[in-house]
């Protein structure tokens, strides 16, 4: 019969420079990982050998520790005598993790020693080590020296270094050629006394019990989201391996009990975390799991993830067994009820994330060919699909996402464990897609596929604007370019500039967002953008554009969020061929624009500082970007007033799968008061000009278009029109994140601008190939419409088409 084995590394042995015998004695093992997250062992170690025949007396002695780069060394004092061909062991310092007692120790120190890299002596002494530097293995009276990880201080070069789960030990037999690198191998912590009791980590100090415990996986589930034994160890819990996950530091491996109970809200299914340790077992093992259950939490607001952690020991009985039967994805109607999810009873046949939570960890199979609604994330494998095609669907092959109230509720997230290929929205995903259901912070959850179906390719046609019908007309866009720097490569650039001279139709006007300054994410003090600006603008040139000028306001270091060191802000570019920048000195990081009278009863108005900046020293603006504004002037001499923004990210919110809903949306509250700073701005333009002013306010309000950030900031609709909501609301949308196509990017205009085209430009979000995640927006105010009733002409439409 098959004997069960304990999974844990193996050890693996170094070339060695030369075979000689210790005469006498040697350090045998060390470890310093005792007590840390995901050790078995309570207590560090370093143990000794007797390489003769007689018993050695080591009274007297000391074994010596200092950190890799460490001039002291901390001592343990020796007792006792090593047994002829025996071990000596010393324990050290405790962690607060493990589970397993060292064999009785020899003697006992208290020395926390690293559990990666550190320097041991054995020293004839009891007088601790001053002065060697990194020569101390040719210092007086040492006996022997182990370097291990990264330290000099060693014999010719250092051993491998130590993980929480791993030792290093001496080859062969106790082999000393002075070269810590060829004398000691990486292997699991296998601890030896003077009196010959040995216990290894993985093997609690006796034979392997290959008998399951009684405790099985639906007992860990339970029949809620929290397990009813949450924090209690369990033993021996067996099933089958049905996925591993060896990259990260969240790795482990799925494992499911073929021998499902009774009740149908339970799971069979279970992760066992690993940490950043490798597991060794194999799909279709047949395995034991030992370990603590708890519940993760992967963010501020998520649900928890069931699965077994702290000190994990597996038991190998049996490899190449039949996987339990992949349960095929049926989500219901509803997504989700209302209230603390946790404190609910599951209804899996109402809703979809108590549909998913009762296969938690758990084979499940998509059984139907599904569309993409997300494009393929090549560098995570991941992928959103609908199982309801004809929920909310665009033209172009996504999921709206029209209101807090319609979400889709037949998305699934799969993340491909062995790589997918590049796929845009609207492409097919054959049926056959399997794997366990797991739980992340990004997305919630996910079935992580080891099995992936065919992808087609649903050939998804970038789009274009159509040139202007009238000279006179002007082209206002907004763009995040994504923390654009002049230290990204030269195809970023070339490929942005493409997209405004060949999609957009190089417009008079762009309000660029996620400008950064000229070295990027480097945090060194640099402010300035010009180098950043500049070669867009060449890029722009070289592509076919016009030679675009520029004008922004250089924030303080480090005040307006975003990647550290990148100090994005709004750049406005302008082609200086088809409009005029009005500048008026005096604006900075600090100074706020205010709209001025040009005589104290007209309605002409002018800007204080252009380009300016909205009450930047406002807390609205703490950790964001401050809005830039500009005055044009275009046509002749019309007056044109440009705000761009980027308002504060939605980081911080609870996900859609949150333990709460609906989601708590902690990040709105800035946003609401950043826009009722531009609010305030704008209706400020608006009354000193009598509801002339035209005024276009643009960029990325990082919210949707039914939010309380957007009914404030257009005063629900009366001082601003938000022009995403002349489209149909199928087409509502410029962005893709977990599957929704949804809006975040705005172009506002003002009553006095008559008449306009506008649209979404379609060139990014919905595809694996992207220059930005967000797609570009456009509106054409169109001249000669300051009339009643709007020519013909004159009327909203949109001049975006396909290429």
């Amino acid at each position: 019969m098959s004997l069960p084995l304990v999974v844990a590394a193996t050890m693996t042995a170094l070339p060695s420079t030369a075979n000689a015998l210790s005469s006498d004695v040697v350090i045998s093992a060390v470890y310093g990982g005792g007590g840390n997250s995901g050790a078995i062992f309570k207590n560090d170690y370093i143990e000794l050998a007797n390489t003769t025949g007689s018993p050695i007396d080591v009274s007297g002695w000391s074994v010596q520790y200092a950190s890799a780069a460490g001039v002291v060394f901390q001592l343990t004092r020796l007792t006792g005598s090593i047994p002829a061909n025996g071990k000596y062991l010393v324990q050290q310092a405790a962690g607060a993790a493990g589970s397993v007692n060292l064999p009785t120790p020899d003697d006992i120190g208290t020395i926390p020693m690293s559990g990666t890299s550190g320097v041991v002596a054995l020293v004839t002494t009891q007088i601790p080590l001053v002065g060697c530097g990194t020569l101390c293995s040719t210092a007086p009276n040492v006996k022997d020296l182990v370097g291990y990880g990264a330290t000099a201080n060693v014999e010719t070069l250092a051993a491998s270094g130590l993980t929480n789960t791993t030792a290093i030990a001496r080859v062969g037999a106790l082999t000393d050629t002075d070269n810590n690198a060829a004398d000691f191998v990486s292997g699991v912590p296998k601890a030896t006394n003077s009196a010959g009791t040995t216990v290894t980590a993985g093997d609690p100090g006796g034979p392997v019990d290959p008998t399951p415990g009684t405790t099985r996986i639906h007992d860990i589930q339970g029949s809620g989201r929290i397990s009813p034994i949450v924090g209690q160890n369990v033993t021996n819990v067996p099933g089958i391996v049905t996925a591993v996950r060896v990259t990260g530091n969240s790795r482990g491996f799925w494992f499911q009990d073929p021998s499902a109970d009774a009740d149908p809200l339970t799971s069979e299914g279970l992760f066992v975390f690993t940490g950043s340790t490798s597991p060794t077992v194999a799909i279709g093992d047949s395995v034991l799991v030992t370990g603590r259950v708890t519940e993760y939490r992967p963010a501020t607001g998520a649900q928890t993830l069931t699965e077994l952690g702290g000190t994990i020991n597996t038991i190998r009985l049996t490899g190449g067994n039949a996987l339990p039967a992949a349960v095929p994805v049926a989500f219901p109607d509803a997504y989700t009820k209302s209230g603390s999810l946790e404190a609910q009873p599951l209804e899996p046949s109402s809703y979809v994330l108590d549909w998913l939570e009762i296969h938690e960890g758990m084979r499940i199979t998509v059984a139907q060919e599904t569309r993409l609604i997300s494009p393929v994330n090549t560098e995570f494998s991941e992928l959103w699909v609908t199982l309801k095609p004809g929920q909310n669907p665009t033209p172009r092959g996504g999921s709206i996402y029209a209101g807090y109230d319609a979400l889709s509720s037949g998305r699934l997230l799969i993340l491909s464990l062995n790589g997918a290929p590049a796929a845009n929205v609207g492409s097919t995903l054959a049926a056959g897609t399997t794997g366990p259901l797991d739980y992340q912070s990004f997305g919630g959850y996910v079935l992580l596929a080891t099995q992936l179906g065919t992808i087609t390719e649903g050939g998804l046609k970038r789009q274009k604007v159509l040139p202007p019908k009238k000279q006179g007309d002007l082209s206002v866009a907004t763009y995040n370019v994504e923390n654009l720097a002049a230290t990204n490569p030269a195809a970023k650039f070339a490929r942005l500039a493409e997209a405004v001279v060949n999609n957009l139709g190089k417009p008079d006007i762009i309000a660029l967002e996620e400008i950064q300054d000229n070295n990027g994410a480097t945090n060194n003090g640099v402010v300035a953008a010009d180098e950043t600006v500049a070669k867009f603008i060449a890029a722009i040139q070289a592509a076919g554009g016009p030679t675009y000028d520029w004008r922004s306001v250089n924030p303080n270091d480090g005040t307006d969020g975003g990647e550290p060191g990148g100090n994005i802000r709004p750049v406005f570019l302008f082609n200086p061929a088809r409009v005029t920048f009005v500048d008026r000195p005096g604006g900075d990081a600090d100074t706020a624009v205010s709209v001025v009278r040009e005589r104290p009863t007209s309605n002409q108005i002018s800007l204080s500082v252009s380009p300016g900046r909205i009450n930047p020293t406002s807390g609205a603006w703490a950790s964001s970007r401050k809005p830039l504004v500009g005055e044009f002037r275009y046509d002749g001499d019309k007056q044109l007033f440009v705000v761009a923004n980027h308002f504060n990210s939605k980081g911080g919110d609870a996900p859609l799968s949150a333990a709460v809903q609906p989601p708590v949306r902690s990040s709105e509250v800035q946003r609401v008061k950043q826009a009722t700073e531009v609010r305030d701005f704008v209706k400020d333009l608006s009354v000193k000009s009598a509801g002339r002013a035209e005024v276009i306010v643009l960029g990325d309000l990082n919210d949707y278009q039914f939010s309380p950030t957007l009914q404030t900031i257009t005063e629900n609709g009366t001082l601003l029109k938000t022009l995403i909501d002349t489209l149909p609301v199928d087409q509502r949308y410029s962005y893709v994140f977990d599957g929704n196509s949804q809006v975040l990017d705005h172009i506002l205009i003002s009553p006095a601008i008559k008449g306009y085209s506008y649209g979404v430009v379609h060139i990014n979000a919905e595809f694996s190939d992207q220059a930005s995640d967000h797609d570009p927006q456009i509106v054409r105010i169109l001249t000669g419409c300051n009339v009643d009733p709007l020519p013909t002409r004159c009327r909203p439409g949109s001049p975006v088409v396909d290429e």
